[in-house]
């Protein structure tokens, strides 16, 4: 079993994130990567406090690879907020056997294309996901650890992007 998940997920840390999916891959610290976040001294503080007493780090994307290398002794789940995050992880080599979109809901201003209830992707984040996904990133949309999920590759087919 990988030592890092990468999970994707404009929510955050939340009861499903704390409760059900940290107890199913046994997560020792959670880190959520975003650069906006990273910058708010009041997520800052409140996010570690949501995760119910598991070690939180809330850092810039651009520092999560080099934490992950100094803390490669621990079971981590980083929590992209925005797919664009996770794709930034993944081309700056952040080693992961899959990704899970957990959440990912349209900003307002973007034009998207609902994959499912809770994933909507723009043209740009489409043609990103193809692309590392013919790289070999394996991205799935999955609510809990115990749903079977669905490729969203496969997704993306059925709706022609």
């Amino acid at each position: 079993m990988s030592r890092v998940h990468l999970r994707i997920d404009n929510r955050l840390i939340h009861g499903q994130v704390t409760v059900v999916w940290t107890g199913q891959l046994g997560v020792e610290h959670i880190v959520v990567a975003n650069d906006e976040v990273a910058a708010d001294e009041i997520q800052r503080m409140l996010l570690p406090q949501a995760a119910r007493g598991l070690p939180t780090s809330v850092l810039e994307v651009g520092e999560v690879q080099a934490w992950c290398r100094d803390h490669d002794d621990l079971r981590v789940l980083v929590i992209a907020k925005h797919p664009e995050d996770a794709f930034e992880l993944l081309r700056g080599g952040l080693d992961v056997s899959e990704v899970v979109v957990g959440n990912a809901a349209a900003r307002p201003g973007e034009q998207t294309t609902r994959l499912t209830r809770w994933v909507a992707v723009t043209a740009g984040q489409a043609r990103t996901y193809r692309e590392l996904a013919e790289s070999g990133t394996r991205f799935v949309c999955r609510l809990m650890p115990t749903d079977k999920g669905s490729d969203l590759v496969s997704l993306l087919g059925k709706k022609g992007l």
